[in-house]
């Protein structure tokens, strides 16, 4: 008897990225359309949100759930730390403990781990990072 792997993380990141796309804070601070990328065009416009790594296990002790530890990355040229530090509470309200809609499983949670935040070796690139961490059950 084979058993068939019910795999949530994509229909999980086309669930955060339906949100943040549709957020008004987010879209505030991305432009609308709002700038959330998982692969990055070339000649995007600061500032701008990239999907990033993310990690799926089994969540122990529930047939079939899964834990997803996903990666957020804020980029921005405004010349501080400010304007990333507002991408990632606007992402931050947008995301923490939202009703998301995964398609095909129940989201049981999702919630902000951390954000840290630094400028990179250019001297002119802020870069701000948040992991979440959702919970999902299939239906």
């Amino acid at each position: 008897m084979s058993e068939t792997l019910t795999e949530a993380s994509w229909p999980l990141q086309q669930a955060v990225y339906a949100q943040l796309t549709a957020d008004d804070g987010v879209k505030a601070l991305l432009g609308d359309p709002a700038r959330v990328h998982d692969g990055v065009p070339e000649d995007t416009i600061f500032p701008y949100l990239t999907i990033g790594a993310a990690r799926t296990r089994d969540w122990p002790g529930v047939d079939g759930g899964q834990e997803h530890d996903l990666r957020l990355t804020a980029w921005s040229r405004y010349g501080g730390r400010s304007e990333v530090k507002q991408v990632i509470a606007a992402v931050h309200a947008a995301l923490h403990d939202s009703a998301l809609s995964v398609t095909g499983f129940h989201l049981i949670s999702i919630r902000y781990v951390f954000g840290d935040t630094w400028r990179l070796a250019d001297n002119e690139t802020w870069q701000g990072v948040m992991r979440f961490r959702a919970v999902t059950h299939p239906l």
